[in-house]
């Protein structure tokens, strides 16, 4: 599978690493040019390359943004129109500036993320700690495997990140639609951050 990362930082890196790792075509990109990317990519295994955000983006059939949400402007958003995304971010207001609809809990930004690229978007990786990400990956049927939390409106897109989910050695559970099941692996959530199998994962989202 082609997959554009957008964002090199610690959650875009790791899932470039994984995700080549196993053999799927990374093209990642940061917002300082694919040469200040070439000792990053060096050092990753597998099929990946550096390029532009608007090249990752055109390149993907799935294509993971991975920036912070107060970036939302910077990206390319043509190039995403209908394209599988994975929305890894969250808002935090004293990075981001505050929103009033976001503040209040109108809306949540990925339902934000989504409007902006007209993608058929999903939310994963916002909830688990980078290092956790990196680290924790185990096989199908390990007792320590973790899980981690999905949502989106899109069943096939949903159906498409589980399985990218599965391959780098995590559970996917689904939460449910973008905003309400979003809203349940948000910062502040009681699964945000949380270190869980599949069956404790989902009972907790659904005791919520």
């Amino acid at each position: 599978m082609r997959i554009g990362i957008i964002g090199a930082g610690r959650i875009g890196s790791t899932l470039a690493r994984h995700f080549a790792g196993i053999g799927h075509d990374v093209a990642l990109a940061n917002s300082r040019g694919p040469e200040t990317l070439a000792e990053l990519v060096a050092g990753i295994d597998g099929p990946i390359r550096a390029v532009t955000a608007e090249e990752a983006a055109r390149f993907g059939q799935v294509v993971v943004v991975a920036v912070p949400y107060g970036r939302l402007r910077d990206l390319p958003v043509g190039e995403l129109r209908d394209k599988v995304v994975i929305d890894t971010g969250n808002y935090y207001p004293e990075r981001d500036g505050h929103e009033p609809a976001l503040d209040d809990d109108s809306t949540t930004s990925s339902e934000n993320v989504r409007a902006a690229t007209d993608s058929n978007l999903v939310k994963a990786f916002n909830s688990i700690y980078w290092e956790t990400l990196r680290d924790r990956g185990r096989p199908k049927g390990d007792p320590a495997r973790l899980a981690i939390p999905l949502s989106g409106d899109d069943e096939e897109a949903v159906a498409v990140v589980a399985g990218l989910i599965r391959d780098i050695g995590f559970d996917p559970v689904n939460a449910g639609h973008l905003g309400g099941g979003g809203r349940q692996h948000q910062p502040g959530s009681a699964v945000y951050g949380v270190e869980l199998s599949a069956g404790e994962l989902d009972a907790r989202l659904h005791s919520a």
